[in-house]
């Protein structure tokens, strides 16, 4: 058999010049030690579209929820790889332009890495954040519930952390150089944010209710916000925000949260751990997504419109920083489908396998769910997330 390992580097600088694809690449770099040596070297340069990843938490032998290593499974080709990053080690991680935003399990800690260079940024503590004590959350890893970058670290110095933190979901940013978290000052009575979004150089973020807020970072105390709009208020519902062909749209998910197991229909079932609520039985709880429901947004004309058709694009939704592509670009992905993971807190940290199970795609043409649990490890801390593939 023939020593792959000892071909020569300019040869194998000859094959890495001609792959566009960055999962060619990243295959290519984990055949042996001097392969990889060779791909650190050579800067990958493709100018095709990515197709979004689905990185899922991997137990390793004897691991529990201290995970290293992470699954991705790439809709381009199905490809499915694994990478121990270390640096993730008992972390719950969150997404936004291709970084982690992770959280320690024990600490706290906050940090952006980067899952394919190894590049980490330490960021402040949660406890620097305004009013810490009367806003901690029971477990440190879920103080933050989503990151969003107004632009990838690698590329400028000039950029933007914003965050939902704490048990009442408020919004704080970070900017290289500050010693601490900036709280926003929000309009009084109108809820906790669900989700965040970087646009037309302003975040714009939408709350339980769907009231949609921006802080435009405008002046020298980019510290306030004010309100754009409230769209349909929908019970039991959590709201996403993003970005598609220039416009702002509001996805409602429909059945988030656990509730009451009613009969065998139910499509996900959880069990609770007694001991956090201190019941005496075990109770059986489920979860699962029933229905998304759509609206565009007019900025200009402060108005919302309900959508039944996305044309050809395709969103991906869950706790990474919502996203929609180009479906056609990519054989794997549907056009007119919500992409979605499971991002029920209550899922993970009061059941006794852990969350991950809702999770699938969903056609707004006739409202059918095709689940996705192949491949799916539970876990009490770190979600299945949506990545932009990025090397740098």
């Amino acid at each position: 058999m023939p020593d792959w390992s000892k071909l020569q580097s300019d040869l194998l600088g000859v094959i890495l010049g001609r792959m566009d694809l960055i999962e060619d690449y990243l295959n290519f770099s984990s055949v042996c030690k001097s392969w990889h040596s060779v791909a650190k070297e050579h800067r990958f340069i493709s100018n095709l579209p990515r197709a979004p990843w689905l990185m899922l938490a991997e137990k390793d032998d004897g691991d529990e929820d201290d995970n290293t290593c992470r699954k991705f499974y790439s809709f381009y080709n199905d490809m499915i790889f694994k990478k121990r990053i270390p640096e993730a080690h008992g972390k719950r991680c969150m997404e936004s332009m291709g970084w982690l935003i992770t959280v320690g399990k024990e600490d706290g800690e906050i940090s952006l890495l980067h899952p394919f260079s190894g590049v980490q940024i330490q960021l402040p503590h949660q406890n620097t954040t305004t009013l810490y004590e009367f806003n901690r959350t029971r477990f440190p890893w879920i103080f933050i519930k989503k990151a969003v970058l107004s632009a990838n670290p690698s590329h400028t110095p000039d950029y933007v952390l914003m965050v939902i933190e704490g048990k009442t979901e408020r919004l704080s940013f970070w900017r290289p150089g500050d010693l601490l978290w900036t709280r926003i000052t929000k309009p009084i009575r109108f809820g906790y944010f669900s989700d965040v979004i970087y646009f037309n150089g302003s975040f714009y973020a939408i709350t339980y209710g769907g009231c949609i807020q921006v802080c435009d970072f405008m002046g020298p105390e980019p510290a306030s916000i004010r309100i754009i709009m409230q769209i349909a208020r929908l019970i039991d519902c959590k709201y996403y925000i993003l970005e598609s062909l220039g416009s702002l749209f509001a996805v409602a998910q429909s059945g988030f949260g656990l509730r009451y197991v009613e009969d065998d229909s139910e499509r996900i079932r959880l069990t609770f751990i007694p001991a956090i609520y201190d019941h005496d039985e075990v109770i059986q709880c489920m979860s699962g997504t029933i229905f998304f429901f759509v609206f565009k947004i007019d900025l200009d004309a402060h108005r919302y419109t309900p959508i039944w058709d996305l044309g050809d694009r395709a969103f991906f939704l869950g706790a990474n920083a919502s996203f929609s592509v180009q479906a056609s670009q990519f054989s794997g992905i549907k056009p007119n489908h919500i992409y979605f993971t499971d991002n029920c807190l209550g899922a993970y940290l009061h059941s006794e396998r852990g969350g991950g199970l809702d999770m699938g795609m969903f056609n707004l043409a006739d409202s059918s769910f095709q689940p996705h649990y192949d491949g799916v490890s539970l876990s009490r801390v770190c979600p299945p997330i949506w990545v932009t593939p990025t090397l740098c």
